[in-house]
């Protein structure tokens, strides 16, 4: 497949941030992210998924955690100073971040949220994350992520 270039690509070729592009085949649904490790070859703990949440306060937020592991909204609630967590609905996704299911990255949404990166990050050499469209996925150093996003890490899944 012919690499596109995406919105992230271009924010961090600006940002002079080194990535390597992997795509995967794909429709025009979201592909489960086991999945998608297993058609980029990646390892599963490598390969990171990103999900935006709503607090009790009406906040937006942002987990990202491995495609092999589940949030803990109770633990994410917490990371957050938040009495509780919910997924926003898909329907919101687009309107809330510039990204559709299946392609939301923690990189360049239209607002930059609080984001949270479970903390088996810091264990990591690279890890990979939406490229901003289905079929892409970019892999780059955990600290130009946290950097970039002004994340910080956290205990986020449930145990494994």
């Amino acid at each position: 497949m012919q690499e596109q270039k995406t919105n992230v690509m271009r924010i961090l070729e600006q940002k002079g941030i080194r990535y390597l592009s992997h795509s995967y085949p794909h429709g025009n649904e979201a592909v489960d992210g086991m999945q998608v490790a297993a058609m980029t070859g990646l390892e599963p703990r490598a390969v990171w998924k990103t999900l935006v949440c709503s607090g009790a306060s009406r906040r937006i937020y942002v987990f990202v955690i491995p495609v092999c592991c589940e949030l803990n909204l109770k633990k994410a609630a917490k990371a957050a100073g938040e009495k509780s967590i919910a997924m926003v609905p898909v329907k919101e996704l687009l309107a809330l971040t510039g990204y559709v299911r299946g392609g939301c990255s923690p990189i360049g949404m239209k607002k930059q949220y609080q984001t949270f990166f479970h903390d088996s990050l810091e264990k990591l050499k690279t890890v990979a994350v939406s490229a901003g469209k289905i079929g892409w996925q970019l892999e780059l150093a955990p600290q130009s992520l946290m950097q970039l996003t002004r994340g910080v890490t956290a205990d986020l899944v449930s145990e494994e």
